[in-house]
């Protein structure tokens, strides 16, 4: 779930109006790539030019095979909502890896998690991956093998799932919003440490949207601009606000929102998405600018510069977008799975080759996972198929833990400390002290991961998994 400020919650007001028929569409104005079917991904090793400064090495990033990237960021994946998607990914890495599909309710067969649902892609070797996505919206995809090196050395990509039934925008951005841990000569330093993983994580030392410090994107004066924004960091929380500008806020996590309102400042979590309609000002040259605002490290993160003479369009003249599945629980027979998120002094790592940091400092139900193996832990709980549950999730430390869901949503129902909308999700950031109640469908048979995208938490213990049957 979205945090958002009361300001912005005042500001709610439904939209109307007519899909923007007969408006001239820009090209996509992301780094976005339409993946051939099938996709031929490859995770690689590279360098790059991450901080503006020096080349970087051994970089990790994913690639279409044969394609020449205008960057080396990894490509905007885009498949269409009830077409079949295939990729085959090939592992070009000197470990293993897999590829997870955040936020997709697809087989669990494709669901990219050793030992769970799929053993290791190797060096050299293939995987296929072959599935039809059922709801529109932005969702990414990463690794899930020695998640916290790989994902921090940039094997974090953007998806987005399309539908024709959408309105019409004017132009849209991606922003893949990711930190990265570089010393002063610009290469990686140590991923983490233990006293950090064992409070709020690690934090990186360079701040990028699509790999770069502060980029600036060219948009259409007076136009209504899609951003679809994905916090694919390891460890931060971005707290967003928008200057020069007025946007609203559309989907969540790739669902559409039950009632749109105005931005003023939205917390995003590692794993969530946030999509905005982003009115662009009339005036040529005008510059919008999208900040972390964090009291402690407030920083610019991309920039947007008006071009052209003015569209003259309104945030009101927006349709709605296409509906997704619902999460439609039958709350009077649903059955209640206590979920307590705390800390272990219990040392539960296990060696892995598919890697562990070697500590164990968070659990959920006081039981820390034991890492990527072979004998992981008794499912959290055993679901039957089509059946309702509530998920009464409660938070006993003093830090927030963004909890995601594999292959399955949730709806927020309730919070000791907030108002929720009733909001379709896969990731939750439960705030200290916390006790929320997240409503389930078990509409997705298979064992599913369930973990906090803190990544040093979940490596550290905060993981478990469902089974459905």
């Amino acid at each position: 779930m979205f945090h958002l400020s009361r300001r912005t919650l005042l500001k709610s007001a439904a939209v109307a109006g007519a899909y923007g028929a007969g408006v001239a569409v820009l090209p996509r104005l992301s780094q976005a790539l339409a993946a051939p079917s099938p996709a031929e991904i490859e995770a690689h090793v590279i360098e790059a030019v991450l901080d503006g400064k020096t080349s970087t090495r051994n970089v990790m990033s994913y690639g279409l095979a044969g394609a020449q990237l205008p960057d080396p960021a990894p490509p905007v994946l885009r498949m269409q909502r009830g077409k079949p998607f295939a990729a085959r990914l090939t592992n070009r890495l000197d470990e293993p890896t897999t590829i997870h599909w955040h936020g997709l309710r697809i087989p669990n067969a494709q669901d990219g998690v050793p030992f769970v649902t799929q053993p290791y892609v190797y060096t050299g070797d293939s995987f296929d991956y072959a599935f039809t996505p059922p709801d529109a919206g932005t969702y990414w995809y990463h690794p899930h093998c020695n998640t916290l090196t790989q994902m921090g050395r940039g094997l974090t990509g953007m998806l987005v799932v399309e539908d024709d039934r959408d309105p019409v925008f004017d132009g849209e951005v991606a922003l893949n919003l990711r930190d990265f841990r570089l010393g002063s000569d610009s290469q990686f330093i140590a991923q983490f440490k233990p006293r950090d993983a064992a409070k709020t994580g690690t934090f990186g030392t360079v701040r990028t949207a699509n790999w770069q410090p502060e980029p600036v994107y060219d948009v259409p004066a007076g136009g209504l601009v899609r951003l679809r924004i994905l916090a694919s960091d390891v460890t931060r929380i971005y707290n967003l606000r928008l200057d020069g500008a007025d946007a609203m806020i559309i989907a969540i996590d790739g669902h559409p929102v039950p009632v749109r309102a105005a931005l003023d400042m939205a917390v995003v979590s590692p794993g969530q998405r946030l999509d905005l309609a982003l009115r662009v000002p009339d005036s040529e040259g005008a510059m919008v600018s999208l900040a972390d605002i964090r009291p402690s490290t407030p920083k610019v993160i991309a920039q947007f510069r008006a071009v052209g003479a003015s569209l003259k369009r309104n945030l009101g003249d927006l349709g709605p977008l296409s509906e997704n599945a619902g999460v439609e629980a039958d709350l009077a027979n649903a059955t209640p799975i206590p979920l307590l998120l705390s800390a272990t002094a219990e040392n539960a790592a296990k060696d892995s080759i598919c890697g562990t940091l070697g500590y164990s400092f968070w659990a959920i139900n006081k039981v820390p996972y034991p890492g990527d193996t072979a004998d992981p832990t008794a499912p959290i709980a055993e679901l039957k198929l089509g059946q309702s549950y509530i998920l009464n999730v409660e938070n006993v430390t003093p830090h927030a833990h963004p909890i995601h869901l594999h292959g399955m949503n949730f709806k927020a129902i309730s919070s000791s400390k907030q108002a929720v909308q009733q909001q379709v999700s896969d990731t939750y950031l439960v705030l200290p002290d916390e006790k929320v109640q997240l409503a389930l469908v078990a509409d997705n048979p298979g064992d599913w991961v369930f973990h906090c995208h803190i990544i040093e938490h979940q490596k550290t213990g905060m993981t478990g998994y469902f089974r459905v049957t």
